[in-house]
């Protein structure tokens, strides 16, 4: 932590549940150098890593759909979302976590990805680093039916369907999760389908 004008005073524990939540005190100097001192809860799940598979000749995208709690908690009705695949670092750099999560949730094997940017979802009260990538498919890389693993407790389905189709959900709001906006919407910009 290298920024002068920030003093972290005490950091409390508040839940190690399922990831690390703490109260932090801190003191931080204004523009006209006096200091306030402020307390924020601070969620701790590690970074993560996101991926849009897209194959270019058929036009189609890979998604996933899985149940989210937090959503159906505020307003989801079904809380069901769909999604890019995407998964936590755990002990991999991000590109060996996507790799991994990307056979893991949709079946599909791959071996080269490109990471296109890293974005901080939700800076006001989530650490995570998020790492955003794309990545070629086709059907000769499927290697199984995907759906995430058992011991994770991960019931996804794999969607394939139309690149334009998964684009005009976003209009629509069947997809309202920010990293697959945002690796769609890429795709559109960079015309990769």
């Amino acid at each position: 932590m290298k920024n002068p004008t920030i003093k972290i005073q005490k950091t409390e524990l508040l839940s190690d549940n399922w990831y690390i939540l703490n109260k932090v005190t801190f003191d931080y100097q204004k523009k006209d150098d006096s200091w306030i001192s402020q307390k924020r809860e601070v969620y701790d799940r590690g970074n993560g890593a996101a991926i849009l598979l897209y194959n270019k000749q058929q036009k189609t995208v890979i998604l996933t759909r899985q149940f989210r709690l937090p959503t159906y908690l505020n307003g989801n009705d079904s809380g069901m979302m769909i999604e890019v695949c995407a998964g936590l670092l755990d002990e991999d750099n991000p590109e060996q976590c996507i790799i991994r999560e990307t056979e893991e949730e949709t079946g599909y094997r791959l071996t080269k990805v490109a990471k296109i940017m890293q974005t901080y979802m939700s800076p006001g009260a989530v650490t995570e680093i998020l790492y955003l990538f794309v990545g070629a498919y086709d059907e000769s890389m499927k290697v199984s039916e995907g759906g995430g693993v058992a011991h994770e407790q991960e019931n996804i389905d794999v969607l394939e369907m139309p690149y334009e189709e998964a684009y005009a959900m976003i209009a629509t709001g069947q997809i309202q999760d920010a990293k697959t906006i945002m690796l769609l919407q890429h795709a559109k910009i960079n015309n990769l389908v």
